[in-house]
């Protein structure tokens, strides 16, 4: 991503209040993860993003809503993404990001129904 990119991608993660709502969070979330895949430059990256972002967004609020931790978890864990790609740290980025995903894994496998059950 461009300084300019990643300077408007650090706004936007700072224009979050402290503790923002739900719905503030999940629109902010689901841009946050649009400039990133825009930024790869892979439209393949970024048509798959937009569905799944399309289809997820009443799980990502049931998370926010259900989940202690699930805000607090998930603005750390942006702006850590964050500074690794500040810092052009593809390594840690990617690290980040694994975390990211494997923590909402986890809380859809607890939560949701399994297909014997």
């Amino acid at each position: 991503m461009s300084d300019r990119d990643l300077r408007e991608l650090g706004e936007l993660l700072d224009a979050l209040p402290a503790d923002p709502d739900i719905e503030t969070l999940v629109a902010n979330d689901a841009e946050f993860h649009a400039r990133i895949a825009a930024g790869s430059g892979n439209p393949v990256l970024c048509s798959l993003l937009e569905t799944l972002s399309t289809r997820t967004q009443k799980a990502r609020a049931w998370r926010g809503l259900t989940q202690s931790d699930a805000v607090d978890r998930t603005l750390r864990e942006h702006r850590e993404i964050y500074q690794a790609m500040l810092r052009r740290d593809p390594e840690a980025a990617r690290s980040w990001a694994t975390v990211h995903i494997a923590g909402v894994e986890d809380w859809l496998a607890s939560t949701l129904p399994t297909a014997n059950g």
